[in-house]
């Protein structure tokens, strides 16, 4: 599936990364289409999967815990810890 009409990933945002992923997702559990067709979709989605799980994971690490003092002014800026 790396013809001319499928985009490289690298260019693809998240958004537009899993919306392709969604449609891949309801193509295959459509069932309707040949074997060789949803091995390609499967192969695509993964990696589509893939991508769309490094850009949260970059976005994640992009999210900072703001302190405020009493004054409610900025006291500190950390990076987040999520549990």
């Amino acid at each position: 599936m790396t013809d001319s009409a499928t985009p490289d990933l690298s260019t693809l945002s998240f958004e537009d990364a899993l919306a392709q992923l969604e449609r891949i997702v309801s193509e295959l559990e459509s069932g309707q289409a040949p074997l060789e067709k949803s091995l390609e979709l499967y192969e695509r989605g993964a990696k589509l999967k893939a991508l769309c799980e490094q850009r949260l994971e970059a976005a994640r690490l992009q999210v900072e815990k703001i302190t405020l003092n009493k004054a409610g002014q900025v006291e500190s800026v950390a990076p987040a810890e999520f549990n």
